[in-house]
């Protein structure tokens, strides 16, 4: 791979790297399927990607006509990384099973010992399959991770729906932490030309969730002059929550963890923040109880800043915090849930959701073009990145366990060919235009959180 990095730091043309051959093997980060009970007995506090997870070569798959095999330049750690890598709630091995079980020989493809795993990625095109129409070698893109077929009718109304659908390197094979990965030619989107590869790597996951969870149809419909509560504002899908309110008129209502935290959302534009760790509020007295006079609490925090109730909830933490967000929306307000990072079995009391006609509405990831127009902000300089740490691809257990151990802010991105940070930058105009204290404004914070987390 060290021709393919070089050629494509000397801006090779499609002919040159035409000319360089595949290799049969590549590096990449993966997970071994006779290695899913080393964790077993364990909480999920105690167990540690950096034993689970090994960086070494694997061979190069077969592409599919309709696949590219991309140059990963840059990658980043999502939760689904950490789940992965703890084998939990299940190992990741059963999706592959069952996607290797599909009458498609391209499908079994994926049913390996190992899995390659990685939702997010930035690179170069070095090979397209024979149906591929709109992508060329050296095209530098990104890529989402929805992965759905696009001759299964289903999911023709939003791809979302497709009985097919799954999450690239988690659900399928082939992710994007490694120097190659293979993806479906409908999974890429143009690379935005000011942003280094680890920060434009780290977009497409969470950017695509939050615009689908706020501004698109399928999601709030985010209007102006609406309050929008936001759970772990300046997380990974949280950061991209607080700018799209703030682009859309609304006012964010951050909850975060700390002081430094509320500085970086204060910079960030948003002015109403909740340090949950300073009010010490207990949602649950015990493992079975919730407390509805810390809701109570909770909502009156939340009118002291901005007047009211919110109109919507950008609901992630789950069963921690689902009973309280149900609680503090307001009348015919919306819940809008797009994960559980603190446990699945959620609990409420329905008759604050019922007699006050509010709604709870699901979100998962986003269809194409709800990816592609939440990445063309990112290409205008309207949405930033939320990159706030950088490591090596042989680092990549640390990173995870950086994640899973939530000691860090924003996004964490992962160098995969590219050699040192800060490479990739082709329109040095729009990046001084947008600004550079706002493109690297999580990076900044997130050295000091990250110091005062360990």
């Amino acid at each position: 791979m060290n021709s393919f990095r070089q050629a494509i730091e000397a801006e090779a043309s499609p002919e040159e790297l035409r000319s360089i051959p595949i290799p049969e093997t590549y590096r990449a980060a993966f997970v071994r399927k006779d290695e899913v009970a080393m964790f077993e007995g364990l909480p999920s506090s105690e167990k540690d990607p950096r034993k689970s997870l090994h960086v070494e070569e694997v061979p190069v798959p077969e592409m599919a006509p309709d696949e590219v095999l991309v140059a990963v330049m840059a990658s980043s750690i999502n939760y689904n990384t950490v789940w992965t890598s703890l084998f939990e709630p299940l190992p990741t091995f059963a999706f592959l099973e069952r996607l290797g079980k599909s009458s498609s020989y391209w499908n079994r493809r994926h049913d390996l010992p190992y899995h390659v795993l990685g939702s997010d990625g930035s690179g170069v095109i070095l090979r397209t399959g024979s149906a591929v129409r709109n992508w060329k070698i050296g095209d530098k893109v990104v890529i989402h991770c929805n992965y759905v077929d696009d001759q299964d009718p289903t999911g023709h109304d939003d791809s979302m729906l497709s009985y097919d659908q799954k999450i690239w390197g988690f659900e399928s094979n082939f992710g994007g932490l490694a120097d190659l990965t293979l993806v479906k030619a409908n999974q890429l989107m143009p690379k935005p030309t000011h942003l280094s590869w680890e920060e434009a790597a780290c977009n497409a996951l969470c950017n695509s969730t939050s615009y689908r969870m706020l501004v698109s149809k399928n999601g709030a419909s985010l209007k102006q002059g609406q309050r929008v509560l936001i759970w772990g504002a300046t997380g990974g899908i949280g950061g991209y929550a607080v700018q799209y309110a703030l682009n859309g008129g609304a006012t964010p209502i951050g909850v975060v963890s700390s002081e430094d935290k509320v500085e970086l959302l204060h910079d960030l534009g948003c002015e109403a923040v909740i340090n949950r760790s300073e009010k010490k509020y207990r949602f649950w007295k015990d493992e079975h109880t919730q407390d509805e006079s810390e809701w109570r609490r909770f909502g009156k925090d939340i009118r002291s800043l901005v007047g009211d109730d919110p109109d919507i909830v950008f609901e992630h933490p789950g069963r921690q915090t689902f009973g309280a967000s149900v609680f503090v929306t307001k009348r015919g307000g919306l819940i809008m849930t797009c994960a559980a990072t603190t446990g699945y079995m959620i609990e409420y009391d329905n008759r604050h959701l019922w007699m006050k006609l509010k709604t709870i509405k699901s979100s998962h990831f986003a269809n194409y073009r709800e990816a592609w127009d939440a990445n063309k902000l990112i290409c205008e300089g309207k949405i930033q990145p939320i990159l706030s740490a950088t490591y090596s691809l042989q680092q990549v257990g640390e990173a995870t366990n950086l994640v899973h151990k939530n000691q860090h802010e924003g996004k964490v991105g992962i160098l995969c060919l590219a050699e040192k940070p800060n490479m990739g930058i082709d329109n040095h105009e729009l990046r001084e235009k947008v600004g550079e204290d706002k493109i690297t404004l999580f990076a900044r914070y997130g050295k000091t959180i990250g110091s005062s987390n360990n």
